[in-house]
Order: structure tokens, then sequence, then C-alpha cells
């Protein structure tokens, strides 16, 4: 039997733990052990999935540059080996290249494991499981844990000769499969990028093959790049594009270098943001305009899902300017994924499904949440404007942006708190139905939370009031389309809030 109880190591659909000592506070949960157990658990999963026997099987493994990566790495080789499947080691790679290792005819693997946190700091790892549908679902997570919990399950799995561990060019291969889609993306030669100068921030994460393996081999000038050595103690800032630091600095790059564009990544390429050539951020809600965007023409009605904390300006963007259609639907990559699969199972077309994390995952590739294919896309779309001598920032150039956003975070203090999150958002949205507040109307449809738009002469705006999705948090977001609105909302929900004594506003 494990140590301790693997279901805390459950993250949505992912594995996360910590790793490495050292942190005051922080207990190593995801060590040898316990990754060796997690393996043979998706081994078990992976096989009765397929019908096939262990042997049979051929299962790919990559990591991002953690310093606990090529020990837990190991750990998974040395527990499936003796089972007799073929596993074939990518080294470093990123997320989405590990799932390509089951459509890539090199390779055609069964099922693939990502060693990876995403951008969580530097002590911290997990892994995330794909078979040849994607990645796997929250349930197939916790069906895997369970089997890693059980002895008799684990010593049910037959043991065969030892299977191989091969090493292969993953990233070569992955690389050489995007630098194909810009030459045909563009029409533009096999140099395509000859004269761009393209600024790549990869937060010494895995993203830094972008630059060196897929932008300069197609003639681009990548010598203002920033943080492409892999380094799992992120010396320099956080390798997320949501991180204000980060956004800075390679917004500050591109204006110093004055180059075309500006692409940064998080750890393990998943997700993306951009910076246009006046070294302004295309980033949240901007991302996700340029990602439908670059899809709007060639798909005209079709609905982009995204996470609930889009803003209103977005909609009318997508709406009205692009012709699409906008779904709002729930906060995480995989729920945004999986409506906009449900939506085309329906019969209504949808193209992307994005969050403002800039998780974008696009049907045309697998529905996979992919950093590197968006900024693939992008660039594509800016090498046909360079050409023109125009920048990528006309692509969203009519787009409005909200006066003002913030965002706060009220930890609940109550045992259960998911239901006295529950009782809150319950309560709030009674109170706008019955009229109480002012210039307040409840949003409809809503999937998540309360949702709720202000109009009055001095105050347009809105929020949203939710759960977080794992923790005793309720994030409030907050946008208006007048200076100091976010203020007076606060103050507008403030007397209605401090009624909850367990729920600490303090931040408000």
């Amino acid at each position: 039997m494990p140590k301790y109880d693997y279901s805390k190591l459950q993250n949505g659909s992912d594995i996360r733990g910590v790793a490495i000592g050292g942190v005051s506070g922080e207990i190593v949960n995801l060590d040898r052990e316990t990754t060796e157990r997690l393996a043979k658990g998706f081994l078990y999963w992976l096989s009765s999935k397929t019908g096939k026997e262990p042997a049979s099987l051929t299962i790919s493994i990559g990591r991002d540059p953690r310093l606990s990566g090529p020990d837990l790495t190991d750990a998974f080789c040395q527990a499936l080996s003796p089972y007799g499947c073929r596993l074939l080691n990518a080294g470093l790679a990123s997320m989405p290249a590990m799932f390509m290792s089951t459509i890539f005819e090199e390779y055609k693997c069964d099922g693939a494991i990502m060693v990876t946190a995403s951008h969580l700091p530097f002590n911290r790892n997990g892994l995330k499981f794909f078979d040849r549908g994607g990645g796997l679902d929250k349930g197939d997570i916790t069906d895997i844990i369970t089997y890693a919990e059980s002895d008799s399950i684990l010593n049910s799995i037959r043991g065969q000769t030892p299977g191989e561990v091969a090493e292969i060019p993953l990233l070569d291969t992955y690389s050489a499969h995007l630098r194909r889609l810009i030459i045909d993306g563009t029409g533009l030669g096999e140099k395509p990028l000859t004269g761009m100068k393209i600024t790549v921030d990869a937060g010494n994460g895995s993203g830094g093959f972008f630059a060196t393996k897929v932008l300069e081999p197609l003639g681009a000038d990548i010598s203002s790049s920033q943080f492409l050595e892999p380094d799992g103690t992120f010396p320099n800032h956080a390798p997320n594009p949501e991180d204000k630091k980060a956004m800075e600095a390679i917004c500050s790059r591109v204006k110093d270098a004055e180059t075309d564009l500006g692409l940064i990544f998080d750890t393990d390429v998943d997700r993306s943001s951009a910076v246009d050539e006046k070294g302004c951020e295309i980033n949240r809600n901007g991302i996700v305009a340029m990602a439908a965007a670059l899809i709007a023409d060639d798909n005209p009605g079709t609905t982009v899902v995204t996470d609930s904390i889009t803003s209103n300006q977005l909609t009318s963007f997508l709406e009205k300017k692009l012709g699409l259609k906008h779904l709002r639907f729930k906060r995480g990559y995989k729920n945004v994924i999986n409506k906009s699969i449900q939506l085309n199972q329906e019969g209504t077309d949808s193209q992307l499904a994005i969050e403002t994390s800039g998780h974008a995952a696009y049907k045309e590739n697998y529905f996979l949440d992919d950093g590197a294919y968006l900024a693939t896309k992008i660039v594509i779309k800016a090498a046909k404007l360079y050409q023109a001598g125009q920048g990528i920032s006309k692509v969203i150039a009519d787009m409005e942006m909200p006066a003002e956003s913030v965002e706060v975070r009220f930890p609940i203090l109550a045992a259960n708190f998911a239901a006295y999150g529950d009782q809150i958002i319950e309560d709030l949205r009674d109170l706008v139905a019955s009229g109480q507040l002012e210039g307040a109307t409840l949003v409809t449809p809503n999937y998540e939370g309360v949702r709720i738009n202000f109009e009055r002469p001095s105050l347009k705006g809105w929020l949203l009031l939710r759960k977080s999705l794992h923790d005793p948090i309720m994030p409030l977001n907050i946008e208006s389309d007048t200076e100091g609105g976010c203020a007076a909302i606060r103050e507008l929900l403030k007397p209605i809030l401090e009624a909850y004594e367990e729920l600490d506003i303090s931040a408000l």
C-alpha cells in the first residue's frame, strides 16, 4: 500500500505534487516510489482501455527542465520496463509534442506521459497523461490513482521479457512538423521568415526550441530572444504568460530590439501569448481575440468557447467584428475543450476552445491545447502582414478594451468550503434577481458562479464571483468601462459580503 493518500495529488486532469524537499512547510509527496506506482496504474489503465497486453504497448515519456524531472522520468521507465512494453524516452520535450508522439508515424505511441508542473514553483512536479484521443480527463486520472493505490491490481499486471527503452528526437520531429505548417501556410517558399525579427521568451522552460528549431531555420532573426536555455530553477521570471513580470520582460525586449513579433511560452508549452510590433501585449482577452481572428475567415459563424472571465468587449469583437459566436463557459482548459467537442458532437460547429490563460485548442489540431501551434498560426499571419508592410497589431486593432480590470481572491474559512461558497453565490444571485441592487442584472446563460452586469449613468461594468476549481478560495473578477468603476463595484459588494463571517474579504 502507498504511504499516503494519492488522491491529494490529483489536480483536475493532472497529477501535481512536491518533488523536491527544502521548502518550509512543503513535504515531498511525489517521489520515486509514488511515480512508480502511478506509472503502473497508467499501464493498467492503458492496457484495459486499448485491449492490448502490456508487452504490446508503446509508451513515450518526456519532461520539462525541472530539477526533479530526470529522476521521475527514470522512475517511470524503471517501473514499466519489466512488463515488456516499448518505452520511448523523449528527454526534454513539450506537452503538445508528447501527445503528437501518438500521432506521428515515426512513433505511433499508444500512450504518452509528460513530467511537468507547468508554471508552478521549482520544487513541484507532476504527470500529464495522454492516449490517442488526447489528454486524459479527470475521471481517468481518478481511475489511475485508484489502480496505483491497489496492491492487488498492480500485482495482477503480468510481467514479460523486459522491454526496450529507446531515446527519440521528438522535439526535432515536432519542430519539422511546425516548420512545414509555416512554409505551407505562408506560401512564401522555404525561408518564409527572411527579414523578420522575432523575439521568443521561453522563461527557461521547454519552449526555446521554437526559436532555434522552428523560426531560425525558416530565416527569422531570433537574436533578441531571451531565456531560451532550459533551467529548472527558473532564475529570470516565472515561466507563465499570465505573470506580470514575465509579460513586462518580453514587452520591454520587443520595444528595445524593435522586433516584428514577440512570443512567450509557459514551461511545458501548452500555453502561449504574444507581443505586437509596438511592444504591446496580446494577452488574456487579446490572445483569445487573436486566436479566433486567425480562423474566422475560413469558419464563418463558428462558436468560440472560452472560460468564464472573458470581457464584454471580447464578445462584441467576436460576434460583431468577426461574425462568430461566443460561448462563455467554465474555467479550466479541459472544461472549455470538452464543451467545444460536445458542441461539435451535437451538430454545432466549434473550431476553437480557449482560456484567457493562453490554453488554445483548435479543432484542426486534435483539440490539443498547444502553445506552439497557436504561435505557429500567429507567425503565419505575421509573415503575410510583414510582406504587405503591416504588423500583427492590425489583426485585433478593432477590439475595444475595458478601462479597468481587477481580480481579488477571498479565502473561505468554513470547513465545508464548497457548500459555503455555493450559498454565497446563490444568495447574491437572489439579491440581484429581486431587484435590490440598483442597475444590476444577472448575466444568462452563465455556467460558473454568478455574473452581474452593472448599468448606471456613471458606472458600466461587470463582476464574476465564483469558487476556485480546487481550493477554498472565491475569486472575484471585475471589469469597468469607466475609470473608477472597479472601485465603485467593490464598494457596492462590500456590505453584502461582510455578512459572511467565514469569508475573508480583507482583500476587498
